[in-house]
């Protein structure tokens, strides 16, 4: 982590499942190196600068109500990470996909609602 863990302004939690896999992991674990690096360097500068700066500069775009994605790219690799708030500054990656249309695919976002209610109805 590039700061201090008191100065952030939005913390990202990934989902995991009750067998303990996590979609976001088993996708994460597939990236080359450099693509891995650079999303982990952006999450981090989205945790220190907060949403409202991270939208600004185009780091996240809200998908509709409730699902927001973290916009990566390195190279011609468009890497992609759906998320959703949680509470207060706790937002949960759902799952992450490498983008390769001009628009979000639908199946990813009503993945990652899939996702966001089956984490509503476990134990939060």
């Amino acid at each position: 982590m590039l700061h201090c863990e008191s100065k952030r302004k939005v913390s990202f939690e990934i989902y995991i499942n009750n067998d303990g896999s996590s979609p976001f992991e088993d996708w994460y674990k597939s990236l080359p190196a450099k693509d891995a690096h650079k999303l982990d360097a952006l999450i981090d500068r989205i945790e220190y600068y907060g949403i409202p700066t991270a939208l600004r500069m185009q780091w996240v775009k809200k998908l509709d109500n409730d699902i927001w994605e973290i916009r990566s790219q390195q190279s011609n690799n468009i890497q992609r990470v759906c998320y959703f708030h949680f509470d207060g500054i706790q937002y949960i990656i759902t799952h992450g996909f490498t983008k390769k249309t001009q628009k979000t695919p639908r199946i990813e976002i009503e993945r990652a609602h899939r996702i966001k209610n089956q984490y509503e109805r476990e134990e939060h």
